[in-house]
């Protein structure tokens, strides 16, 4: 496109140049004074000249002129702005300069009526249509006029080819400038399209960035509910375990919760080298959801002496990991709310799956609790509620829930419920 614009802009300089020798030989050779001719002659090229210097230095500015077939008015409208502007006054003076010197050298002699062409072609660059038709017009009059009075003779054919040929040009020069213009769209969409590439991959680069940041949030938030479930009911455990142990009289009884003590310290080490490790909980290692269960239930037991029993309904030997092991902490949860709290002696656990779901009810008769007063606490370890809050956003995160129904004096009842789509993903 720019290399097709350079070469008709060229084209259009020698143009002129060619037809102004050409008037300047006819002239001569039909008895025009030659000192007269040349001097117009060279007048007329050096304005021209003039012009195109200027536009160039315009250019490099973001001007307009004659060398450039369009300012960047021109690039937007499709022509040259009116005398409001610096640079479309400078334009409109030269070329009523050139037009006057032209018609100086017409008067000399009439063969100079050729360059017209020329003066139509600029005219259709850096004229509005609705100057530019007129300019046409009184050059054309000039055209046909000039030999006219020279010859004496007027004829159809020296009416009709310069009409023409204005028509021709001003057409050619309208194309010309609508090639400036398409280029110029062409070079802003390029443009647009860079920047707005430039702001997706931006936008790109921050929405990377809040993934990362959603990502360790919600992985700092795995790793307090895993430490909650397992590290520190552990530690609850050896507690209250030392604390029976420093209260037993007999030596049976303090070796039995010893090593009821040694074995939760043991599967508290697993556990903390598991939660770095990101793995599943140690009860699932090569066991089905229902056994996991049950060997939490049977270490309950053995810790504290409250019997407890599972209910299975339902088809429960290959449920998703993820499904598992959400599960399998919340009964973690709820025995060590049991344990803690409840003063219950007896735990039952019902796991049961439908077609779309698990539900996994825990319930004790112990003292119970108003959920309520639970649920307005600070959800932190030392105010209590820790644990339900925990196992309530790891089941929402899933899909599911956590429902709970206590009062005081009447033990209470948690009831968790997972889809099982949830953990086709993990």
């Amino acid at each position: 496109m720019d290399s097709a614009l350079r070469f008709l802009t060229g084209f259009q300089h020698l143009l002129l140049v060619a037809l102004t020798s050409i008037g300047l030989v006819r002239a001569v050779t039909l008895g025009a004074s030659p000192a007269s001719a040349v001097a117009l002659t060279v007048a007329f090229l050096g304005w021209y000249v003039l012009g195109v210097v200027f536009s160039r230095r315009r250019r490099v500015h973001g001007g307009a002129g004659p060398g450039a077939p369009a300012s960047r008015e021109t690039e937007r409208t499709g022509r040259v702005p009116g005398a409001t502007s610096g640079a479309g006054s400078a334009v409109l003076v030269w070329l009523l300069g050139l037009t006057a010197l032209w018609l100086v050298l017409v008067a000399l002699s009439a063969e100079f009526v050729w360059v017209a062409f020329s003066l139509w072609l600029l005219a259709g660059h850096f004229l509005p249509w609705r100057w530019s038709v007129p300019y046409a017009l009184a050059v054309l009059a000039v055209v046909v006029v000039a030999p006219w009075h020279a010859l004496g003779v007027l004829t159809v054919a020296g009416v009709i080819g310069p009409a023409i040929g204005a028509l021709f040009a001003l057409i050619v020069s309208w194309g010309q400038v609508q090639l400036v213009r398409y280029g110029v769209e062409r070079e802003r969409l390029i443009a647009s399209l860079v920047e707005a590439q430039a702001e997706a991959e931006s936008l790109h680069a921050q929405l990377a960035a809040t993934q990362r940041e959603a990502g360790a949030l919600g992985e700092r938030a795995r790793l307090s509910r895993d430490i909650h479930d397992t590290l520190a009911q552990g530690f609850s455990s050896i507690v209250l375990l030392a604390r029976s142990a420093e209260e037993v009289t007999d030596r049976t009884r303090q070796r039995e919760l010893l090593r009821h003590i040694q074995s939760t310290a043991s599967e508290n080490l697993h556990e903390a080298r598991r939660v770095v490790a990101s793995l599943a909980p140690r009860q699932l290692d090569g066991a089905t959801l229902p056994t996991s269960l049950r060997r939490l239930l049977d270490s309950f037991t053995d810790q504290t002496g409250i019997p407890t029993d599972l209910r299975l309904d339902g088809q429960l030997d290959a449920l998703p990991t993820a499904l598992e092991v959400a599960l399998v902490r919340t009964l973690q949860g709820a025995l060590a709310n049991v344990r803690r709290h409840a003063h219950a002696t007896r735990v039952v656990v019902s796991l049961s799956e439908t077609t779309d779901s698990v539900r996994l009810d825990v319930v004790d008769d112990g003292i119970g609790f108003d959920p309520r007063a639970v649920d307005s606490r600070p959800h932190a370890p030392e105010a209590g509620g820790y644990g339900l809050s925990s196992t309530r956003a790891r089941l929402r995160e899933l899909g599911g829930g956590l429902d709970v129904e206590s009062a005081p004096g009447e033990g209470t009842a948690l009831t968790a419920h997972v889809p099982l789509r949830a953990g086709v993903a993990g």
